[in-house]
């Protein structure tokens, strides 16, 4: 196969203009309901469980759907499945914004989360069918610039919205709305692609049901065993039993199918392996943190909603500086192990330090390990992908960088779902012993920070095992690669 040869940096700049923006909304969408979720729980009249399944069903939804969007990447124009995408993520927002109670929200977050996940995918798919891997790195200022304001200013939008009595929580979503029409125009004016794909094949339509239904009821355990019922109940044997069944047989389609939602060839390469694992400890870490940082800081510490945002500054910064700092000695240097090393360790850091921390802890000791959290996000995040991007074919990167954002997503809603069980059932258990509530939510939080630093460590060894290479300078591999 033969190189292909990359756009002008102009080119590229005009087409980026739309992808960010979408970008930016899809991201604004997980961040801005992270401080405002007590204020909407309360008026919903939701339960804790419903708690965690508003953040959880965007990200399920964005999960499971990311293979998809990534095939599909594969097949048809990219431009369009973006478009597409966009307006499936509007849609989503509206209903969430009329919700009239917690299970109307839910169902909308997730109608909002088949957008995220296709607007998230694509935007990484796009990426890297302009940008060869060595040169991906000047562009990551733009593209961690993004990510860092719509993260930072998520929670702090979100805080004043709920603040704001003339506004309130549903402009949470609203807010998004003309953001996303202003994507969309920006897309049909600036977006350039080309287009390689596969002729004559079909969507695994089989293997993405089977992966769908075998996470979703693995999750849907996670949220209620222990509380509704007992974890050596016989709707633990059901649950469990059904989703590894589910899974055996996803994977099963997937050996044979001739087109695989999540081909096995790219899935049993070292490298792709070891990404995915990176990548489910990074997603844990950015989505978890977000959620329980944001809770410890408004009922633990007694904060408002503006500034339980403004308190996980710290951690934002973080991802922006080494994000951009890492890009541009990557695209200089062409190696990219050293940086994922350094990320993945400072990730695992952060939480052992934040597993300490308690009702009294001093703020500036906190900022410190969000920091190094921030840090490690920054660093790893993106890379894990640009990792995969590297080693295909550009006419398999739809279904290579699909394969790590959904382990991405997925460690996040598994992160989310799992731990804010954790913290559920700590809270009950120390507020049972006579804790206050706010202490209770303390050692609760620090909990979860513990088990966060566990996870945090599959990512350090999988940087560790990466085999070293140096980023290729052409969009495509060539014949003796």
């Amino acid at each position: 196969m033969s190189t292909i040869d990359a756009p002008a940096r102009r080119e590229v700049l005009q087409s980026l203009t739309g992808l960010l923006l979408a970008l930016f909304v899809s991201t604004l969408s997980s961040t801005v309901v992270a401080t405002a979720l007590p204020r909407m729980m309360g008026d919903l009249y939701g339960s804790p469980t419903q708690y965690t399944w508003v953040v959880t069903a965007t990200l399920l939804a964005s999960t499971v759907t990311t293979p998809l969007w990534g095939k599909l990447a594969d097949l048809y124009a990219k431009k369009t499945l973006v478009q597409t995408a966009t307006v499936v993520f509007l849609a989503g927002s509206v209903a969430a914004g009329l919700a009239q109670d917690a299970g109307q929200l839910i169902a909308a977050r997730a109608l909002q989360g088949v957008g995220v996940g296709g607007v998230q995918a694509l935007v990484q798919i796009a990426i890297g069918a302009m940008i060869p891997p060595r040169e991906r790195g000047k562009y990551a200022g733009y593209l961690s610039s993004v990510t860092a304001l719509s993260t930072i200013g998520g929670p702090l939008l979100g805080g004043f919205l709920v603040d704001t009595s003339w506004l309130g929580w549903r402009w949470c979503f609203f807010i998004g709305i003309p953001f996303g029409l202003a994507a969309l125009a920006l897309l049909q004016l600036t977006l350039r692609l080309p287009l390689v794909r596969k002729e004559n094949v079909r969507i695994d339509y089989w293997g993405a049901t089977l992966l769908t239904a075998g996470v979703s009821v693995l999750l849907i355990w996670v949220s209620f065993v222990g509380d509704a019922f007992a974890w050596g109940s016989w709707q633990t044997a059901a649950m469990v039993g059904a989703s590894v069944v589910l899974l055996v047989l996803a994977a099963w389609v997937e050996t044979r199918v001739a087109e695989p939602i999540v081909p096995p060839g790219i899935v049993t390469r070292r490298t792709t392996a070891l990404a995915i694992l990176g990548s489910l400890a990074a997603g844990t870490a950015m989505f978890g943190a977000a959620v329980f940082l944001s809770q410890y800081f408004q009922v633990s510490r007694g904060h408002t909603p503006t500034e339980a945002g403004a308190l996980t500054i710290p951690m934002m910064a973080g991802i922006l500086i080494s994000s951009i700092v890492a890009g541009r000695l990557l695209s200089r240097t062409g190696r990219i192990k050293p940086f994922l090393v350094i990320g993945a360790t400072s990730l695992a850091t952060g939480f052992a330090c934040l597993g300490l921390l308690d009702e009294h802890t001093p703020l500036v000791f906190i900022a410190a390990p969000m920091l190094l959290v921030g840090i490690g996000v920054g660093m790893t995040l993106q890379n894990f992908v640009l990792v995969v991007q590297n080693a295909v074919p550009l006419a398999d990167i739809g279904a290579a960088s699909a394969t790590v954002s959904f382990s991405r997503s997925l460690g996040g809603t598994i992160g989310v779902t799992v731990l804010g069980a954790v913290l559920a059932r700590q809270v009950a258990h120390h507020t049972a012993a006579g804790m206050t509530v706010a202490a209770a939510y303390g050692e609760a939080t620090a909990t979860v920070f513990a088990i966060s630093a566990g996870v945090a460590l599959l990512g350090v060894l999988a940087a560790i095992l990466l085999k070293p290479v140096a980023l290729r300078t052409s969009l495509d591999v060539s014949k003796g690669d």
